[in-house]
């Protein structure tokens, strides 16, 4: 993750510069909606989240310490406040073998659609497929390897983030990421290719069994299309997943609301 040396604008946001508090949401909501997504999966509960994460960012601004670059200390806001919507929802946990046994049903290619739409199923698959398996891992554990194995944050941000030790934090990230890992390796075509799924192979699956709607994708489109080529290892195939931003329409209400708030 880099440090956009946002301090500056920090410092003028607590000062009641508007444009430097629009310009702070900005530079970080793609941060917070993109770990909201891969931690609650759903882009629209994402969306949610990423409201509330953001007015409790710039809330609390005052309390930016510099203890940390200012984008570390966003994430340990926004993981706290995931993990204590998470424990309210009381979702059932899905597991692992459960997880094995759906990617290996259903594999065909029937489904009719033209070469583009095709390709835009295929990748929402694959999002869908990716994003899904984090759901396995428990939430801290999830937030982990999302933070040590896709974002790439030394062991020092990373427990700051979450409040453990250094120590703790590498423990449950090489946990976290053992488990992936095998998952991916013992059923994933793409990492592995001795294994039969492939993601083009689950459309006709997913469109049957409602998890996949051709007219409303959650996750794919034209603009963020991505190549599902050259994945080596579950760390490949998670970050081969498009970046979003927050739509315009939410961002500009939490502006709205943020300028009743504190203006």
């Amino acid at each position: 993750m880099k440090n956009n040396n946002l301090e500056p604008l920090v410092l003028q946001a607590i000062e009641g510069d508007k444009k430097a508090l629009n310009a702070l949401i900005e530079s970080i909501q793609k941060y917070i909606y993109n770990i909201s997504i891969k931690i609650l999966f759903h882009p629209d509960e994402a969306k949610d989240a990423t409201q509330e994460i953001l007015i409790k960012i710039v809330t609390h601004l005052s309390s930016f310490k510099n203890e940390s670059n200012f984008t570390t200390w966003t994430y340990r806001i926004a993981t706290n406040y995931l993990l204590n919507l998470i424990d309210k929802q009381k979702r059932q946990q899905l597991n692992f073998e459960i997880f094995a046994v759906d990617l290996s049903q259903g594999l065909n290619h029937n489904y009719l659609a033209n070469d583009a739409e095709k390709k835009l199923l295929v990748e929402e698959v694959k999002i869908g497929c990716s994003t899904g398996m984090l759901q396995c891992l428990d939430a801290e554990s999830r937030i982990t390897y999302i933070l040590g194995e896709i974002l790439e944050l030394d062991s020092n941000e990373g427990a700051y983030i979450q409040d453990i030790s250094p120590e703790a934090y590498r423990k449950r990230l090489s946990r976290a990421r053992t488990k992936i890992n095998e998952f991916t390796k013992g059923h994933c075509g793409l990492v592995n290719p001795e294994n039969p799924c492939r993601c083009h192979k689950k459309v006709d699956d997913a469109v049957t069994k409602k998890r996949l709607n051709p007219n409303h994708l959650l996750f794919a489109s034209k603009e963020l299309i991505s190549s599902i080529a050259d994945v080596e290892d579950a760390a490949d195939l998670i970050q081969s997943s498009p970046e979003y931003n927050l739509p315009n329409n939410k961002l500009n209400e939490i502006k709205r609301i943020l300028e009743l708030n504190l203006y």
